[in-house]
């Protein structure tokens, strides 16, 4: 007899392989991790004052070339 997709013995067996595959990963550190979000978050700041900026400037020159 098949196993359907949904059967329960499918799903413990997907769940154990997921556990299985987890225990393999290597999980940065908490030092790594705090740099890189704050990287992320410098990163974020510095591209939307750009962006920001960009969009007052266009939206000036718009107006003034439609006056």
């Amino acid at each position: 007899m098949k196993k359907t997709s949904f059967s329960p013995a499918a799903v413990r067996e997907f769940l154990l392989e997921v556990q299985a595959e987890f225990k393999k990963v290597v999980w940065p550190d908490k030092k790594v991790t705090a740099g890189l979000t704050g990287f992320v978050i410098v990163l974020v700041i510095v591209i939307s004052m750009y962006l920001g900026s960009v969009d007052l400037l266009l939206g000036k020159l718009v107006s003034m070339v439609l006056r």
